[in-house]
């Protein structure tokens, strides 16, 4: 199959070959036709499979040729990060570079006044994180009363980050009659059941089983004594010379640390989490890119929405203790048909987490041990104590989520948001 025989216009044609895409992934090709027909659609797929362009090229193709005075906001796509935010728009725009559709992002963390200034010259389509999409409308500086489409993209994060609430509250301003998308890499009961309540005689489309990994990618375990962990992956990073790695901890602490000790081993590598300012984040995530960092250091607040081409290594320094997240995490490698290499970091606390991401992903992740590095084998196994296992998560008392006390720092490595103590708006 050709993107020629999805019924995609000429136009759209012409961007998609300007970037060299002849052949559309399996959810682009199950996707975008009963987007195009106008039909509500649930899709799940990996990361890395192509999904946003299954939701981007139909919206872009159904909103073209028929403008309206003043652009009103038509289409509203809804994602958790601010990365995942912009990697949207970054897409819509190049995919839209031949027709006469107008696209902004908004999210929080930056000046809300050039994103107000976006808006009054009139979008088409608006990418927008939770937090500031309701402190705009709050002000009555945004309208949603024209939305045609509406889209929640990785719906899964969504929840685990605590804006269900939110989602209910955008929903509820929106048009009755509307097109309702629904993407994730993977759905759980709770998201099927928020995705009946939000869509219509929805299409389920799926390119490959939930919750599997990627066939490109090389999974790897490190059994590895805790405290002897950041002198291994310095180890792997040096003997191996990599030249860019994403490296995943659970806490933002964590992150901070291990990139103080790659910096002091003449590894060069920034941290990438919600503590960190919108500048320094983007700073440090074009420095991946362009290579002039070596490791990215980052929460889970980036195992969604990084695009990095040929990304060859991403190293769990910590397991998650969410399993679905070991999927997101090292989906950021093996993209787009590439090969990459996954590896862990395993100590023997981590054994409940391992279990639980073996038993997700129906496979025997393979451990290979590395002479001077092996875990003492009477060592507890008993799981990390840091008020982040699965018992805490799941047993801990829910607290109201607003726009005034969601964190921007919900990835500690939970995925539940913390209340703001300094009161700062939020930053998502």
């Amino acid at each position: 199959m050709t993107f020629d025989s999805l019924g995609l216009s000429d136009a759209l044609l012409k961007a998609i070959s300007k970037k060299g895409y002849t052949t559309p992934s399996p959810i682009q090709q199950k996707a975008i036709p009963p987007v195009l027909e106008g039909k509500d659609v649930l899709a799940s797929a990996q990361t890395g499979t192509g999904k946003t362009a299954g939701f981007t090229l139909p919206i872009l193709q159904l909103l073209q040729g028929q403008h309206l005075r003043h652009r009103p906001i038509r289409a509203l796509i809804l994602t958790p990060t601010r990365e995942l935010a912009a990697q949207i728009l970054a897409n819509i725009k190049e995919y839209s570079e031949y027709v006469d559709i107008q696209s902004t992002v908004i999210f929080g963390g930056v000046n809300q006044n050039p994103q107000v200034a976006r808006l009054r010259q009139g979008v088409d389509i608006l990418v927008a994180t939770p937090g500031r999409l309701i402190d705009l409308q709050n002000q009555g500086l945004i309208s949603l009363a024209k939305v045609e489409i509406f889209v929640l993209d990785e719906a899964d994060r969504m929840l685990d980050m605590g804006f269900v609430r939110d989602i209910d509250r955008i929903i509820k301003v929106l048009p009755a009659k509307r097109q309702n998308l629904m993407f994730s890499a993977t759905f759980s009961k709770e998201i099927k059941k928020l995705a009946m309540g939000i869509l219509h005689n929805p299409v389920h489309v799926e390119a490959t089983p939930e919750n599997t990994t990627v066939d490109a990618i090389i999974q790897k375990i490190y059994p590895v004594a805790k405290e002897k962990k950041t002198e291994l992956i310095i180890k792997l990073i040096t003997e191996g010379n990599w030249k860019q790695i994403l490296v995943f901890t659970r806490t933002k602490q964590g992150a901070n640390k291990l990139t103080e000790s790659m910096n002091s081993a003449g590894i060069i590598a920034s941290a990438i989490h919600g503590n960190k300012g919108q500048g320094a984040r983007t700073k440090a995530l074009a420095g991946f890119k362009d290579g002039s960092v070596t490791a990215l250091v980052a929460t889970d607040i980036a195992a969604r929405g990084l695009d990095i081409p040929l990304l060859p290594h991403v190293i769990n320094f910590e397991l998650p203790n969410i399993p679905e997240d070991y999927v997101h995490r090292i989906g950021r490698t093996g993209r787009a048909g590439a090969s990459g290499e996954a590896i862990s970091l395993f100590s023997p606390d981590e054994t409940t987490f391992l279990r639980d991401i073996e038993k997700l992903v129906g496979l025997k992740l393979p451990k290979e041990n590395i002479k001077g590095f092996e875990p003492d084998p009477n060592a507890s196994t008993e799981p990390i104590k840091q008020g982040q296992g699965r018992q805490q998560r799941h047993s801990a008392p829910k607290k109201p989520i607003t726009t005034s006390n969601r964190s921007a720092n919900n990835n500690s490595g939970s995925g539940r948001p913390k209340p703001n103590s300094d009161r700062r708006p939020a930053r998502y």
